[in-house]
């Protein structure tokens, strides 16, 4: 980043915190949600995009092997974030990039959990790691689903296996995710009266 990006993003976060303590005052609690969770989704992907793409490429690229290698289904090049599929076709290489990092999805997740007001701080570290590694196993599972339908069907089936396959397990895993963490965690905590969804049966 050059000194004017880094002047603008600081002068732009300064001007985020303000807006977040208006409504925060104002007990505007959906819009504090929102545009803190929006805000702190914005910032950190623009300092964290590189760091967290180099990482989080090889090591999902690294567990995706473990099961790939160890199946002898295809292998990982970590180095380089490369998966090597041999099949009746030839050999395929697929790149772990940007997108197949998680990078977007971990980021848009802790974002949100921190701004959600039903957790407690420790509640919301401990389901941010809890949600960042069910992020990653979803991601390798996807990776790996693609490996094996290239390795038994060849390289013809890769766009079904990416586009549709891949991306089903993956938004199917997701979905999962968000019921337990946002909607079924809000829907135990609401308190109608003296009556509690979480209220243990028969008290």
């Amino acid at each position: 980043m050059n000194k004017f990006v880094i002047v603008l993003l600081i002068l732009s976060f300064v001007v985020w915190i303000y807006i977040l303590t208006v409504f925060k005052r104002k007990k505007l609690d959906f819009f504090y949600f929102l545009i803190g969770s929006v805000g702190t989704f914005l910032f950190s992907f623009l300092v964290l995009r590189d760091i967290m793409t180099s990482v989080m490429t090889r090591v999902t690229c690294y567990l995706a092997g473990l099961l790939g290698n160890a199946l002898g289904i295809f292998k990982a090049y970590t180095a380089h974030s490369i998966l090597f599929i041999d099949n009746a076709d030839g050999p395929i290489s697929l790149y772990v990039d940007f997108e197949c990092g998680g990078v977007i999805e971990i980021l848009v997740f802790v974002s949100l959990i921190f701004f959600f007001a039903v957790y407690s701080l420790k509640e919301k570290i401990l389901v941010s790691l809890a949600g960042i590694l069910w992020i990653m196993a979803a991601n390798v599972l996807r990776l790996f689903s693609i490996c094996l339908i290239i390795n038994w069907f060849g390289n013809e089936s890769y766009y079904m296996a990416h586009t549709i396959v891949g991306r089903l397990i993956f938004y199917a895993l997701s979905i999962t995710l968000y019921f337990y963490v946002f909607t079924r965690a809000q829907i135990r905590k609401q308190r109608v009266g003296e009556f509690g969804y979480d209220s243990e049966v028969g008290k």
